[in-house]
């Protein structure tokens, strides 16, 4: 009978588990403030530690811990070898634990600035921020950091945990001191709802029980204040949303669209709005791998089948048609750079919202943020944790809500489109007002008609190399030869350009973008207009040759390297600029101190140094007779 009982004790456990309420809070602040030491005190007090664990961590707290021998619970929580090795969090650890009234979801985030990103992602799934500050520092850039980027992720309850109150002798003075000032900094960045609690998490001090150290406190303490305290979850009183994941059709009796439901509920028998489209129809069924439910609220994953076929498509939304979600396609948002490199206005970017990616840039950068002072800057560019006012533009228009009333359908992500790496967050604002008052004019005489009537293909021969390679000269001489055969062309070139449309450009990596923008937008003209379009431009970073690419039909670009070496260019120098960036008169020179990123997959390559100009205007004028691009007369 005892396995039995113990099964059943067991079953019984879970149940009260799942029951309870849940809360998922994170821990941030300046390096070393004591993070880790008070998630391993509130886990090693709520018996959530395990033997082999307590074994572990006694063995580790003589070896490593920072003690002298004593337990060391920071090392509950920093696992990764480097964050041992330098006593700091790097990573996002996430830890559950839980009492008699509440479970828990805690994310301790790293307090160094180069790690802000980390911090974004504890807290976006946060509901409460435990901000700690060390009260023999008091309240630093990081800790003001910290507290901003809460209160732009839209975490409204906060508690400010001042810590090591055992190294100021528990001075009531100190504690007060310190939260005049967050206080006054709150009010500024609205957190409004700051609840101060003074601790030792290493003694143990208001983190699970009160002690005599502070008897002039008499408030909560951490644990009682965190089972306690109220947390609308708002995403179930928000409007329905359900960002489509997944179109569900196993097999031709059954088809479904899955996903996590963002906010809101929905009843079988609800009517739902689809969008972009705007078409709507009854919900049939909810389904569950559990099985069909009446009911489901936000956060559940679920896949709803409709009373009549509509085109969904992953990346739609569904959405009440009392209160739906607005489409746009260019915003003001709030952007954080999560990158090494920088942000470059203009440069294409993907831009995850939701289920839906789709390509974008960002247009212009209205300032950045000074997190210290809250003062405005100035800013053409964002390096890494940087923070800004922004305005986005999209390719194609897209369902949103602002983030204030929906973080799920207003937080995005961007993604570098050659790596993939994730580079920065963004939160929605609101659209600008071009979005809705701009729209495409139909023409009825199209690209293909003018392409007809001369008698060619339209497309773009993209010359790239470094200065000195040589391709003004070979575009030039195939420009000649396609003019001799009675073929429509132009030729946009780097110098040439920068007399006129770019002249207010300069050289900089963000100035460099925006040029090359420009470019592709205008040879994207001229190929509507049916011209064979030669372009000639170092156009230095691959991202930008691929946005050009991108604005086209796959069988309307070329691109064409010039490969020269960097020696054989500086040796001609044609004009002198190789030595005056030697001797440092020109700066962010490609090649010198600018880098130049070559073509992975050209459709043409061209060595200069091994052909002459006329035999690679020949040898390109040939390939693309073959292609089809001179309507085989060349």
């Amino acid at each position: 009978m005892a396995p039995a009982n113990m099964e059943q004790n067991v079953e019984e456990q879970l149940r009260a588990h799942r029951r309870k309420d849940l809360l998922r809070f994170i821990t941030c602040g300046s390096v070393d403030d004591g993070k880790s030491t008070l998630i391993g005190r509130l886990l090693y007090d709520s018996k959530m530690v395990f033997e082999d664990q307590l074994s572990t961590l006694e063995q580790d707290s003589k070896t490593v811990g920072t003690q002298g021998g004593a337990l060391d619970f920071a090392l509950l929580m920093d696992g990764l070898a480097a964050e041992r090795e330098q006593g700091i969090t790097i990573d996002v650890a996430y830890r559950f634990f839980s009492t008699a009234r509440r479970a828990f979801i805690v994310a301790d985030t790293p307090g160094h600035e180069q790690y802000t990103r980390n911090m974004i992602t504890g807290a976006s799934t946060a509901n409460l921020a435990v901000i700690l500050v060390d009260a023999r520092k008091g309240i630093l850039t990081q800790t003001r950091r910290h507290a901003f980027l809460v209160s732009l992720m839209g975490i409204r309850k906060v508690v400010l945990a001042i810590n090591k109150m055992d190294l100021v002798d528990y001075d009531q003075a100190t504690f007060g001191r310190i939260c005049a000032e967050f206080t006054a900094f709150g009010r500024q960045i609205n957190l409004d709802a700051v609840t101060a609690i003074p601790l030792s998490a290493l003694k143990g001090d208001n983190v699970t029980a009160r002690t005599s150290t502070m008897d002039w406190y008499e408030g909560q303490t951490l644990i009682e204040h965190l089972e306690n305290v109220e947390t609308i979850d708002q995403s179930r009183s928000a409007p329905f949303r359900l960002c489509v994941q997944w179109v569900n059709r196993p097999d031709l009796n059954f088809r479904g669209f899955s996903g996590t439901i963002a906010s809101g509920e929905i009843y079988s028998g609800d009517t739902v709005r689809v969008l972009p489209s705007g078409k709507e129809a009854r919900v049939a069924r909810v389904v569950t791998y559990d099985g069909d439910l009446a009911h489901a609220v936000a956060g559940q994953s679920v896949t709803l089948t409709l009373d009549h076929e509509i085109d969904i498509a992953r990346g739609d939304v569904l959405a009440s048609p009392l209160d739906p979600p607005a489409i746009a396609d260019q915003f003001n948002t709030t952007l954080i750079w999560m990158s090494e490199e920088p942000l470059l206005p203009g440069r294409s970017y993907l831009v995850k919202i939701g289920t839906k990616a789709v390509t974008g840039t960002v247009t212009s950068i209205r300032h950045k943020i000074n997190v210290n002072t809250l003062e405005q800057l100035a800013a053409k560019t964002l390096a890494l944790n940087e923070i800004a006012v922004a305005n986005i533009q999209l390719a194609q228009q897209i369902t949103f809500d602002p983030y204030e009333k929906n973080h799920e359908t207003g937080g995005f992500i961007l993604i570098d489109r050659i790596t993939n790496a994730t580079v920065g967050a963004g939160l929605i604002r609101f659209a600008l007002r071009r979005s809705k008052n701009i729209h495409w004019q139909a023409v009825e005489v199209d690209k293909s008609a003018r392409a007809n009537h001369k008698h060619q293909k339209a497309c773009v021969l993209w010359f790239t190399g470094l200065s000195g390679a040589g391709k003004s000269t070979v575009a030039n001489a195939l420009e000649k030869k396609l003019f001799a055969l009675g073929r429509h062309t132009y030729l946009l070139d780097g110098d040439n350009v920068r007399h006129g449309l770019n002249r207010d450009l300069g050289f900089t990596d963000a100035d460099r973008v925006e040029n090359i923008r420009r470019v592709a937008e205008v040879s994207k003209l001229m190929v509507d207009a049916g011209l064979i379009v030669l372009v000639s431009f170092i156009s230095p970073f691959r991202a930008e040759r691929e946005l050009a690419r991108n604005l086209l039909q796959p069988d309307e670009f070329f691109e064409v390297f010039v490969d020269t070496p960097l020696d054989e260019a500086e040796r001609r120098d044609p004009k002198g600029l190789y030595k005056k960036a030697r001797r440092g008169e020109i700066r962010n020179f490609t090649g010198i101190d600018s880098p130049y990123e070559a073509p992975h997959n050209p459709e043409f390559r061209i060595d200069t140094t091994h052909v002459s100009a006329e035999e690679a205007a020949d040898l390109i004028l040939r390939l693309l007779n073959e292609r089809g691009m001179l309507g085989g007369q060349a």
